[in-house]
Formats: structure tokens, sequence, C-alpha cells
């Protein structure tokens, strides 16, 4: 069963939350042009065009996007621009990022886990054991989380240097190691519940790969 399905939150709930959050994206955009922060208004443009992506994939590839995958995606980009606010660099709201960083990620083991199947469903030669499944999402997690570091680490450094905001911001070695940790957490939730929540995108990708899609059927 679903979370959702447990705690009874509706489709209407689901989307209004969307809204919700894509207003505060907004409003958060502006807060960061009125207070002249580039990083804050950066981040939150970002996060805001990220959340038309649901709809994009939906209408383009024919990649079911229901209420609940479109507020996981929306939620993970909103509360990481919140973050850019305040909340990264309150020492009371140390489990923030740890937080951010599990959500990320798990989109991201969200894209390995419903890429794989789709392959393993598609090709007949081709077949990925469960357990190879869940060490393969991991890995595709940790190595996403390795270049993310790495790109906070040279733009935070290029912000420096032209003495400029910061967009992206590193804490030290401490920090990564914790960001790595929550990514490999983000990735166990996907790869252990992945199924309940992805078989849709998983089957609408197989018949895209199987010549299915909408273009096939045309």
């Amino acid at each position: 069963m679903r979370v959702r399905d447990r705690f009874g939150v509706t489709e209407r709930t689901q989307r209004r939350l969307t809204r919700w959050m894509e207003v505060g994206l907004l409003g958060i955009f502006a807060w960061g042009l009125l207070r002249a922060n580039v990083g804050i208004a950066v981040n939150a443009g970002i996060a805001f065009a990220v959340t038309f992506l649901p709809a994009l994939l939906e209408r383009d590839y024919d990649i079911p996007m229901d209420a609940g995958l479109t507020l996981w995606i929306t939620a993970a980009v909103f509360l990481h621009a919140l973050g850019t606010v305040g909340p990264y660099r309150d020492p009371t709201l140390w489990w923030w990022d740890h937080m951010t960083h599990a959500l990320s990620s798990s989109l991201v083991a969200a894209i390995g886990y419903a890429t794989t199947r789709a392959i393993d469903e598609h090709a007949d030669d081709i077949s990925f054991p469960p357990r190879f499944t869940f060490v393969f999402i991991l890995l595709f997690v940790v190595a996403f989380g390795v270049i993310w570091e790495v790109i906070e680490f040279g733009v935070g450094g290029l912000a420096t240097a032209l003495g400029s905001d910061k967009i992206l911001t590193q804490y030290g070695l401490d920090d990564t190691m914790k960001d790595l940790l929550f990514d490999i957490v983000g990735g166990v939730l996907v790869a252990v519940w992945g199924a309940a929540y992805l078989s849709d995108v998983v089957g609408a990708l197989t018949d895209r790969l199987d010549g299915r899609g909408r273009r096939g059927a045309d």
C-alpha cells in the first residue's frame, strides 16, 4: 500500500499541495531578487522550472505522472530552494540538508530504477535480478551524488574567486560524507518500494522501447 493511501491523502489534496509549493517558489524567487541574492534567486528559478517537467513528460513522451509523482518532484525542489533562504545555515535545523539530500537522491534513484526495469522488461535477452537492480540503484545514486559534490565544490570555489554570491555551497568534508550517506538512504527507499510507485512509469517506458508509444501507435 502506498503511503498516501495509508494516510488517506486524496489526489486533489496532492495537487493542491503542489500548487502551493509552486507559488512558494515564486515567492522565494522574488525574495532573492529583492535581497539581490543571486544564490536564492537562481535556486528558486531553476526549481520552479523543474516543476514543469512532469507535465512535459506526460504531454510529449506519454510518461504517466500522477499527482503523487508530481508532488514528489515538486517537494524535492521546493524544500531545497527553501533551504537556501535560511534552514541550510541554521544549526538548529541541522537535519534539513539531510532531508533534502535523501529526497533529491530518491528522484535520481527513481530514474535509475524506472530505466533499468524498462530495459529488463523490453529486452528478452537481458535480465536484471532483483539483487542486481538493488545494487545498481545504490551505485547509480552514489555516482550522481559524487558528481554533484564535485559541482558544488567547483561552483563554490568559482563564486569565491569572483567575489559573488554562492549558488551552491559546500560545508566541508564532514558535510560531504553525510550528504553521500543520505543519498544512499534515498536510493534504498526507492530500491525497496520503487515497484509500488513507479510501475506505471516503467510500463510507459517499456511501451516506448517496444514502439508502442504515441508515435508508434500512430
